[in-house]
């Protein structure tokens, strides 16, 4: 199957703002609690989950033509057998806080929000037998940029986004800035599969062998929450059906160490990690997270210097002149 040119998709960052009522005035209404809507989103998506299903037999035992598109349909009539997604797939908590809504109401912090992914190829069971370091393709980190093939809907089947035919480059650790996107998408990508090498075929397409299908499904405070975007209503779940087909490991501040090695506290999420907040809150200066920041210490020496010797090369481990466990490049006092 051939894709076309590879074209970078800028995200237009999205103002949370008031919508308008069906008299053409303002809608006053404050932003509902999280605590309040994650329930009911997710009840709302288990629900679906348990009444529909997608059409798993052609993955297992896919005709000649078959295109690996995920379809879904509901479970009724003739499909009454079918076996429904709730069985098919898995799911991980996200802690999310109304400071990254920039929301104006009483202040949560970490609440849960479940996220559910399918995986449809490789299924999960040939995942699990890859392990981490499959065969073919790789996993992607949230740090990372993918190459996809994407279609966005609601729960009740309206498409309200998507790139059908030719892929287009997601950065993830932008979408997991919520003021960028939509969280969910770059949380729930890490748990597909990468294909093979794209395969230049000569009349500006790629080809790409094996590459991951899936789906995900998240609750709005991982979207757009109270926000009117386009055909999604404010505290609309959403279902991304995904063909992921490589990656770009990412260094976004160029300063020799990968993004995702930047996750200093390892919880997954690249925006809390700011070693020198406090000394960029003293020269009242813009707040980097160390992914962002091309001297993460805030000691006036970049981190690429601190991190290579005199021809440049990197220097593995990173140094710790005073052995306290903590390396140069994190460490203001060396």
């Amino acid at each position: 199957m051939r894709y076309g040119i590879i074209v970078s998709l800028f995200l237009t960052l999205i103002f949370f703002s008031c919508s308008n009522d069906d008299n053409g005035g303002v809608d006053s209404t404050p932003p509902r609690a999280l605590s309040e809507v994650s329930p009911e989103d997710d009840a709302e998506i288990k629900e679906f989950l348990q009444t529909h299903f997608y059409n798993y037999e052609e993955f297992q035992s896919p005709p000649a033509d078959f295109d690996y598109k995920i379809k879904i349909d509901t479970i009724a009539g003739d499909n009454a057998g079918k076996t429904p997604l709730i069985d098919m797939v898995r799911s991980v908590t996200i802690p999310v806080s109304t400071s990254e809504h920039g929301l104006n109401i009483d202040r949560e912090e970490d609440v849960p929000h479940v996220l559910y992914y399918l995986s449809a190829r490789p299924t999960f069971a040939e995942l699990d037998e890859m392990g981490a370091n499959p065969p073919i393709g790789a996993y992607p980190t949230v740090a990372d940029s993918v190459y996809v093939r994407y279609e966005g809907r609601l729960l009740d089947g309206t498409t309200f986004d998507g790139s059908f035919f030719n892929p287009v480059w997601f950065d993830l650790a932008r979408l997991q800035d919520l003021s960028q996107g939509a969280r969910g998408f770059a949380e729930g990508i890490p748990f597909l599969k990468t294909g093979g090498e794209p395969i230049e075929n000569g009349d500006g397409t790629v080809s790409v062998d094996e590459y991951g299908v899936g789906m995900i499904l998240f609750p709005s405070g991982l979207g757009y929450f109270n926000s009117v975007q386009g055909q999604i209503p404010s505290y609309s779940p959403l279902l991304f059906n995904i063909d992921l087909f490589t990656l770009n490991r990412t260094d976004h501040d160029n300063d020799g160490i990968p993004s995702i090695e930047e996750d200093v506290n390892g919880n997954g999420y690249l925006y809390d990690d700011n070693t020198d907040q406090d000394e960029e809150d003293r020269l009242r200066t813009t707040r980097f997270a160390n992914f962002q920041d091309g001297d993460d210490d805030g000691d006036g020496i970049s981190t690429r210097s601190e991190i290579t010797n005199e021809s440049g090369e990197i220097i593995f481990p990173y140094p710790d002149s005073d052995g306290d466990g903590i390396p140069n490049y994190l460490d203001p006092d060396n």
